[in-house]
């Protein structure tokens, strides 16, 4: 049995039947190591019963934040596992040089490897560098080498350099049958604005936005948006942030509340109700080449993902492919992209670049 949610279902049969078995007895599940049973009970098992529903049209999601320490890569591997567990097929690529979602999802990303470098800068098919992940049989992986960090530099002279990725990605998508093609496209981007991000940009159709609750991820935050605004206007006129999640929420600081507050004042319901809580199980799961959803189904960082992927997929079903917009109207810029995915409608809410607010007083503890 290769599957890991597979053997955690089955492993966690035993309790479930053992919680039913007590709870008809009328005793009490109070104790830390049955509620943690009974969530992982609801994680593993509820795909069963209640999948996610399907998109409207292939989603490719450009998870982007320039500012480092956010969880851009976590949300990227614990939303795609969290998304293939639930019945929907997921392609990740990593587009960060450092390889963390790779490592997390369990792919080889050692050099020589064949990786998204290999799409972007060299001569291979997209199809030839997606590797199965062991997460899910619905997951696939396109890994990233360390070679990928000097593509910054090897693609200033590519003509079209800011499509590469687009490209890529609709080449892969064309040569799929529709019934293989993936539901979601997930691109975890480096902590940068340079090339590779503008090529995540130029090839997503939105963009979610991670958002740690502590103030110095503010501060950055304005300039990503206008940056978006810029693709928005001159190379990808359907891209806009239609998602944004907060991560690292710390209960016990009164800042961790004022900057969801803030945020949520902000940006209404571009914001996910699910939080992302501090959980150690959620940095302990890359170390044994697992995403937490697989590794700890039953803490609270897991529980958290699934439910903000659930978010995701349930605003993803009233998506409908609709007409290609281009800058100037021009045709031939690029490979035209395939139904059932198209750009959004360029009159959908999109967030504002203005100034982003801070919290109004200072860190203290409850």
């Amino acid at each position: 049995m290769s599957d890991p949610g597979q053997r955690l279902r089955s492993s966690l049969a035993a309790d479930q039947a053992a919680m039913a078995q007590f709870s008809s007895s009328g005793e009490e599940f109070d104790s830390p190591i049955a509620m943690e049973a009974l969530r992982a009970t609801r994680v593993l098992h509820a795909a069963n019963q209640d999948p996610f529903p399907r998109p409207g049209r292939i989603r490719v999601i450009t998870i982007a934040n320039q500012k480092g320490g956010v969880g851009k890569t976590t949300s990227t591997v614990n939303l795609g596992v969290a998304l293939a567990l639930y019945g929907l097929r997921v392609l990740v690529i990593d587009l960060d040089p450092q390889g963390n979602a790779s490592t997390a999802l369990g792919v080889e990303h050692s050099v020589g490897t064949p990786s998204i470098y290999d799409a972007l800068v060299g001569d291979r098919e997209m199809s030839e560098v997606v590797h199965p992940t062991s997460a899910s049989p619905n997951l696939r992986c396109v890994p990233a080498t360390i070679d990928l960090a000097g593509a910054e530099i090897e693609l200033v002279s590519v003509v079209a350099r800011e499509y590469r990725l687009r490209r890529a990605i609709e080449g892969y998508l064309q040569g799929l049958p529709e019934h293989e093609r993936p539901d979601y496209v997930l691109i975890d981007c480096p902590p940068s604005l340079g090339l590779l991000t503008l090529n995540a940009l130029v090839a997503g159709d939105e963009v979610l936005i991670p958002i740690q609750c502590e103030y110095y991820a503010l501060e950055g935050l304005g300039q990503l948006l206008n940056n978006i605004e810029l693709v928005r206007a001159h190379l990808n006129p359907g891209i806009s942030v239609r998602s944004i999640l907060l991560t690292m929420y710390d209960a016990r600081t009164k800042l961790a509340d004022q900057v969801a507050d803030e945020v949520r004042n902000h940006f209404k319901d571009l914001v996910l109700p699910t939080v992302i809580p501090r959980n150690v199980r959620v940095s302990e799961a890359p170390g044994y080449g697992q995403s937490v959803v697989t590794y700890d189904p039953g803490s609270r960082g897991s529980t958290s993902y699934v439910d903000a992927a659930r978010e995701i997929a349930e605003r993803g079903v009233a998506l409908t492919p609709l007409t290609d917009v281009r800058p100037g109207g021009a045709r031939g810029a690029y490979p035209p992209p395939l139904p059932p995915r198209a750009f959004p409608d360029t009159d959908s809410a999109t967030v504002d670049a203005g100034t982003v607010p801070a919290p109004s007083s200072e860190e203290s503890s409850r």
